[in-house]
């Protein structure tokens, strides 16, 4: 299908209403600098995840996410501008929803279940099996919005990282397509091609 194929309404009605968009490079600073806020506010993790997370979870990660999907970065908007994100990535043909952000200042709304909504919608789109993600025990906000979304805890894993207990939580999806998302690629031109384009990018 070519850039300029026309879509369908229900395709175009489904695009306006959503909250997400797929991010852009100029996004990257962004998204890294609430990301780091979201991990070091959290009540719910010691630090030495926090430490790992933050270096893991930089701004080139960031773009590889970008590069193999740019809806793996998906940024939430209200108000005409960012209220969040979601960053997400393909693992064995299952879709990892790795971290889902609502800045404080978004957070008296429906906006996290819609953008929830529209994530799982998004994403069934043939491509995995289902989408999986981590909570920790005793965090009951988002443990109750995947919940509304779909998604069914399906085990408790203790001692799963650096001895924090967590809950696995999965969304059954439709896949149809033949073969798997790779993942990202991390080869010197693409680092460098990266690199290049964070420098640039406004």
């Amino acid at each position: 299908m070519s850039a300029t194929a026309k879509i369908s309404g229900h395709e175009a009605a489904s695009a306006s209403s959503s909250p997400l968009r797929p991010a852009r490079y100029a996004d990257i600073a962004m998204v890294h600098g609430r990301l780091q806020e979201a991990i070091d506010s959290s009540p719910h993790y010691r630090a030495p995840f926090k430490t790992y997370e933050k270096a893991r979870l930089s701004k080139l990660y960031l773009a590889s996410l970008l590069d193999a999907d740019p809806h793996h970065v998906m940024v939430m908007e209200q108000g005409g501008g960012p209220a969040g994100f979601m960053l997400s990535g393909p693992e064995l043909g299952t879709l990892w929803l790795y971290w889902a952000y609502i800045y404080p200042e978004h957070r008296h709304s429906r906006l996290a279940l819609t953008a929830m909504r529209a994530f799982v919608e998004h994403w069934d789109n043939g491509r995995f099996h289902k989408i999986a993600t981590y909570t920790r025990p005793g965090n009951a906000a988002p443990q109750a919005i995947i919940q509304r979304a779909g998604f069914v805890q399906v085990a408790t894993l203790r001692q799963h990282m650096f001895g924090e207990d967590y809950l696995l939580h999965e969304r059954t999806l439709t896949k149809v397509e033949p073969g798997y998302d790779h993942g990202t690629s991390w080869g010197i031109a693409q680092r460098a091609r990266r690199m290049v384009k964070l420098a640039v990018a406004r």
